[in-house]
């Protein structure tokens, strides 16, 4: 018997080796780019960042996602590591090697169904929620949802009320009187000195309904920024004037990031207990919850805890009203009607 036919007897020499693709070892290490430069992400075109190096607006460049990187998300806010060209010069290109986590994320959905979220911007310290006080009406469904994202993700929601030269803003205001929320009131005949003093140097991000002024704002804040300004068509809804997220350098310090103009505002990443973090005295009853109560209260969830903490006088029958109608907001409340409704 040959040994090939004996494997009892056979040895190294034997087995055939498959020669590799290449000489290279694999390895699945990567560069530490020591030298990177930090930055922040201030507009995307076309699978390029614009980069604030160390956030300072004089210092930009422009850079391209590293392969390392994979798919990995950038967006406006982000903190990076860039290495390469990154003088920034008319053709440089710099390459984006490492995204810093997180400390704020805006996130939405396109609608309640929809299960894949986006990003509008991360690391902002606050949510300008930019409602007119008319033409077109206030919607405070969309605020609600606003909110619900702002708290959900880290951030502080501001309540910006523009044209109150056509409306008094007492009646919207009544609605929100329970939440502690910050409230900027402005006109289109006056500077907005309250808002700019508010955001101060931090970064800041805008949103709101199309029409409702949010970009009259910014050109008033931003001098430089010559953002489109539209018109309120014969319906009360606005025309789309800013197509894409940027962030603008505010002349004291600070971004501001405007966002699109957007008629609805998807929620279906977030979950009731979300909400509820960010209403302390309400969070240990919570815990007490059967599970998946969405501490809406009878008739939906007869058995939520929440009521406890008014019974025993720790939270006022207002607050839990206020934190229901969020949450009433998250689980698919018409947002369409006017606060007046």
């Amino acid at each position: 018997m040959s040994r090939r036919g004996d494997w009892s007897r056979l040895d190294e020499t034997d087995v055939r080796v498959r020669p590799g693709r290449g000489t290279r070892p694999r390895s699945k290490r990567r560069p530490e780019h020591a030298d990177a430069l930090s930055a922040m992400v201030v507009g995307k075109d076309r699978g390029r960042w614009t980069c604030a190096v160390e956030g300072d607006k004089d210092r930009l460049l422009v850079a391209m996602r590293a392969r390392e990187l994979g798919r990995t998300p950038v967006v406006i806010g982000d903190r990076v590591d860039v290495v390469g060209d990154t003088s920034g010069g008319p053709d440089a290109l710099a390459r984006i090697v490492r995204v810093a986590e997180r400390t704020s994320v805006l996130r939405r959905t396109a609608d309640d169904t929809d299960p894949f979220e986006r990003v509008v911007v991360a690391n902002a310290a606050r949510l300008l929620i930019v409602c007119a006080l008319a033409d077109p009406p206030p919607r405070t469904g969309f605020i609600d949802r606003c909110l619900v994202a702002a708290f959900a993700g880290g951030l502080q929601p501001t309540l910006c009320l523009t044209k109150s030269d056509l409306a008094d803003p007492a009646e919207l205001l009544g609605k929100y009187a329970e939440l502690d929320l910050p409230v900027v009131i402005t006109r289109r005949d006056e500077e907005p000195a309250e808002l700019r003093a508010l955001i101060g140097d931090e970064v800041s991000a805008m949103v709101g309904h199309s029409g409702v002024g949010k970009s009259t704002l910014v050109n008033r804040l931003v001098p430089s920024a010559f953002r489109a300004v539209g018109v309120v068509s014969g319906v009360g809804k606005g025309r789309h004037t800013s197509t894409s997220a940027v962030a603008l350098p505010l002349p004291g310090g600070g971004w501001i990031v405007d966002t699109p103009g957007i008629r609805s505002f998807g929620l279906a990443h977030i979950e009731p207990n979300d909400i509820v973090s960010a209403f302390e005295e309400f969070v240990e009853a919570a815990e007490e919850c059967p599970s998946g109560c969405g501490h809406l209260g009878p008739p939906a969830d007869p058995d939520c805890a929440l009521d406890t903490v008014v019974a025993d006088g720790t939270a006022t029958p207002g607050r839990l009203a206020s934190l229901r109608r969020l949450l009433g907001s998250k689980a698919g409340v018409d947002d369409t009607a006017p606060a007046a409704d």
